[in-house]
């Protein structure tokens, strides 16, 4: 079993979904008292929003980066930045690392693909559904991402940082979500990409009026294939 390397703590609510997720596969895959080999490191979540918000990408892919170097300096065989918003960096992150960087967009919209979804809607954080990398790096699988009206994203954006990043889970925030999702259903959309890691603690992408597609399982389940390799293929 090979070491995955966790950048977490953006926010640390996701990281635990990611390191309960991680760990389950491998107990599934592996049985018995089976366990993940993981090495984590959590950052700060606040001085990483501070970055985000002064639009200071260049420092906030060096701390990611530094975080990552550790982790693989203590044995991490690849490595997994734990949420959507900060693969704006990732290119220079696994310029850094000497370690494999599997990428959350990438391995989302081989999911998406393979499923014959082209046109999904996005959900995420204003950086994320704003900014451009994501949509363009999902458009070379042929997907035509969407994403809410700008008075959506704001109501998308505000729950994840308010609420979802800490430990606040609301049923009317969910009716607003998926009040959204409607709308982009009746517009074309033919799936919905849970694009902010804390988003699954508050929509089962099972129980959506379009197909979900849970970043955050997606990515965790490709670093488990990694680190187990054949045995991850054959229990496929």
């Amino acid at each position: 079993m090979k070491t995955i390397g966790l950048i977490g703590g953006m926010s640390w609510e996701s990281t635990a979904t990611y390191y309960r997720r991680i760990n389950q596969e491998v107990r599934r895959i592996c049985g018995g008292l089976h366990s993940a080999e993981i090495a984590l490191r959590s950052l700060d979540f606040s001085r990483v929003v501070d970055l985000q918000k002064a639009g200071r990408w260049d420092e906030a892919g060096a701390l990611l980066g530094g975080a990552g170097v550790s982790l693989a300096q203590a044995g991490a065989s690849c490595m997994l930045i734990c949420t959507n918003t900060m693969h704006l960096v990732a290119e220079p992150v696994a310029a850094m690392i000497g370690v494999p960087l599997i990428d959350i967009i990438t391995e989302t919209a081989a999911a998406l693909y393979a499923h014959g979804r082209r046109r999904p809607l996005l959900l995420a954080t204003r950086y994320t559904m704003e900014h451009g990398f994501y949509t363009s790096r999902m458009s070379r699988f042929g997907l035509e991402v969407m994403t809410p009206d700008a008075a959506g994203r704001q109501v998308v954006h505000d729950v994840i940082f308010d609420e979802l990043c800490q430990g606040i889970v609301r049923d009317a925030a969910r009716e607003d979500y998926l009040r959204i999702i409607e709308t982009a259903r009746s517009q074309g959309a033919d799936s919905v990409i849970l694009g902010c890691t804390e988003i699954g603690l508050l929509l089962d992408p099972g129980a959506l009026p379009l197909p979900g597609y849970d970043s955050t399982t997606i990515h965790a389940d490709a670093a488990v294939r990694f680190a187990l390799g054949k045995q991850a293929a054959r229990a496929a």
